[in-house]
């Protein structure tokens, strides 16, 4: 979570290092057309003879796009004036160059793209309307080959006000450019009045600096914004993130990939699981409306699918279906996931079904997919990733997005069992060989929070340090009035133990975590006599707790977090739910509180709870219940936020 520059830019790791191609974002690098001014306003470190005077964005002609690039048909021969404007329908125009792709209908696409500019003023402002599909459809700002700024419209032809503040890329080299690639209702883009300036008609919305905002988590990944749609505050879309897909480690690094709106795969990465950098998305769908949703990746490493010319860079390969559910694609990466192409032959499967789960099964020499329809977890086998064929033993009673792997019993690497864990985090354990999956439990709750949802761990792991480490997503993690929405849950080790019980699965947080610590607050071998309260004092807002207690029977302890309760008995936990219980008695319990969650591990992980939750107050407490309560060691320490520098939140 490290990067508060939009434009940061992480490196392949070494010894792979090699210069990062740009990418192209938007299908087409078009020009911007039609409208008149671009405008960036003036702070310190621009320079400009008048700094107070508006800039205008290259060269527009009456009857022509002038020294604009254009692309495709949507946008005619030139721009239009305002009357022009009015008569298509396009209201609030202000001109004289209306940029515009109403004219021709939905059906035509195209770009329209801008000579080079020097940023020379704070602001770049705008006026916008049309339809609101997002990457298809809008304003762009490009600066060093990459889309760093988009908007869209907001399915009204009425222009409204708009700016961006590009104070960050003084003197820096851009580009602007209006994309329409979409088709179908509202697919058409409306754009007036750009230019450079320090004084836009209406500054743009900001809850707060770029992972500082008040709201923001700390130590949980959240996307930034990467398109700014601030005429319709109520869309979220910009910083959206949904479904967990193909998170995979690779040469040192953890790649991070998951759903927006089906949209597109948002991509960041990580060499310690706590600091992410987030990069442009990976990529987006194919054609506007075909659609790109969960899936998977895979390293490649013996090139079985001939997709890497050099048998020394093996394929990093996506597997994903269109919106259609039927049919399976796959895109590849050859420079660890910086850039991505679709494979030339897509679909690659036609199957019902979708959410593939893909990996390579050792013993038998070839890959294995797993796909859910009907129910069902259907498997499939390959020994090229490109053909595949239907073994014809589903799991069945499955559900949506599985996970697939195995784990050493109680650490034996000799007694290895695979584990199957399903979108809503039920799991269950037991063999396979390749072709079918032989249960030997029951299912289980990997964890009973409210908000663990289209869980993901890890895979090729065993190339690093050989840990199983999952994730989920929070769904249901609503954050009002910011330019992000949703987050992922913090990610856990997870361990396969023998109990009274049968097998069961635990969660505990990665041991990484003790990196963000920030001091701490100890009390030990201390009674907390019936009802009476602890003050915990440490100031903050993002805290790891850790506690070792002896509850006995009939008492109860409580946490009250920031006006959120945990409470604790001898043998139950709950948190805004129901107790639930443990196979024998609370003795360890770690919390994790960030601004938007609260996360509960009892018994080394035998049992946890991830909750989504805006705390209602400040300050922490503990308290007992209906009884003494004998705490051995109860640890406070504050966190410092992963996203920035060094400090207490």
């Amino acid at each position: 979570m490290s990067s508060p520059n939009l434009l940061e830019q992480c490196p392949p790791p070494a010894p792979s290092r090699r210069s990062i191609r740009c990418r192209k974002v938007i299908r087409s690098i078009g020009s911007w057309g039609g409208l008149s001014l671009l405008a960036l306003t003036v702070g310190s470190g621009f320079s400009a003879n008048n700094p107070t005077q508006d800039l205008n964005i290259g060269r527009l002609g009456e009857n022509s796009f002038g020294d604009w690039i254009a692309t495709g048909t949507a946008f005619g021969p030139s721009p239009v004036d305002p009357g022009q404007a009015a008569k298509w329908g396009i209201e609030n125009a202000v001109g004289p160059a209306v940029i515009t792709s109403t004219g021709r209908g939905d059906g035509p696409t195209g770009t329209l793209t801008s000579p080079e500019f020097k940023i020379k003023r704070k602001y770049l402002a705008f006026r916008i309307a049309g339809g609101d599909q997002e990457h298809d459809l809008g304003v762009n700002l490009i600066i060093n080959g990459q889309v760093t700024r988009s908007a869209t419209g907001w399915r009204s032809d009425r222009l409204a006000p708009s700016s961006w503040d590009v104070s960050a890329w003084a003197g820096q080299k851009a580009r602007v450019q209006i994309v329409d690639q979409a088709g179908g209702d509202w697919g058409h883009i409306d754009a007036d009045q750009l230019r450079q300036t320090d004084h836009p008609e209406r500054l743009p919305e900001t809850a707060g600096a770029l992972y500082q905002e008040s709201l923001r988590p700390q130590f949980h990944f959240t996307a930034r914004q990467w398109t700014v749609n601030r005429l319709n505050p109520g869309r979220q879309q910009e910083g959206w993130v949904n479904d967990l897909n193909g998170l995979i480690y690779y040469d040192g690094e953890y790649h991070l990939f998951a759903q927006r709106w089906a949209k597109c795969w948002i991509h960041a990465v990580s060499r310690d699981l706590i600091h992410w950098t987030e990069l442009a998305p990976a990529f987006w769908e194919e054609q506007p409306g075909s659609g790109v949703q969960s899936g998977t990746c895979v390293v490649d490493y013996h090139n079985t699918s001939g997709l890497s010319p050099d048998p020394a860079t093996p394929p990093l390969i996506a597997f994903f279906p269109r919106w259609d559910n039927r049919q399976q694609c796959l895109a590849y990466s050859l420079d660890h996931g910086r850039t991505w192409q679709f494979y030339a032959k897509n679909p690659i499967l036609e199957h019902p079904e979708r959410d593939p789960k893909v990996f390579w099964y050792a013993p038998g020499q070839q890959w294995v997919m797993m796909l859910y329809g009907d129910s069902q977890y259907h498997i499939l086998t390959s020994t090229n990733l490109l053909n595949w064929q239907d073994t014809h033993h589903p799991i069945k009673d499955s559900y949506e997005c599985p996970d697939f792997f195995e784990l050493p019993v109680d650490g034996d690497r000799q007694q290895m069992k695979w584990v199957l864990i399903q979108g809503n985090g039920n799991y269950s354990a037991g063999t396979f060989d390749g072709h079918e999956f032989k249960e030997e439990t029951g299912c289980r709750a990997c964890d009973v929070g409210p908000n663990f949802y289209a869980t993901e761990t890890w895979a090729n792991t065993e190339t690093g340090d050989g840990r199983r480490i999952q994730t989920a997503w929070m769904r249901g993690s609503d954050f009002p009035n910011m330019p992000f929405n949703q987050q992922i849950s913090f990610p856990c080790e997870l361990t396969l133990h023998r109990t009274s019980e049968g097998l069961r699965l635990f969660r505990q947080p990665i041991r990484e975590l003790v990196g963000l610590h920030n001091g701490q607050d100890v009390w030990t071998n201390r009674t907390l006599r019936a009802n009476a309260v602890l003050p915990l004092e440490p100031a903050g807002r993002l805290f790891h707790i850790k506690l070792d207690a002896t509850i006995p029977d009939g008492a109860r302890l409580t946490f009250n977090l920031r006006g959120v309760k945990v409470e604790l008995t001898r043998k139950t936990v709950a948190c805004g739910t129901h107790p639930v219980p443990v196979q024998t008695q609370i003795r360890q319990v770690e919390l994790l509180l960030d601004r938007g969650s609260i996360e509960v591990f009892a018994n080394q992980g035998e049992v946890s709870l991830t909750r989504y939750v805006l705390p209602l107050e400040d300050g922490l407490s503990v308290q007992a219940e209906g009884g003494d309560i004998h705490l051995q060691a109860l640890r406070v320490y504050p966190l410092n936020s992963a996203w920035g520098p060094a400090r207490k939140d």
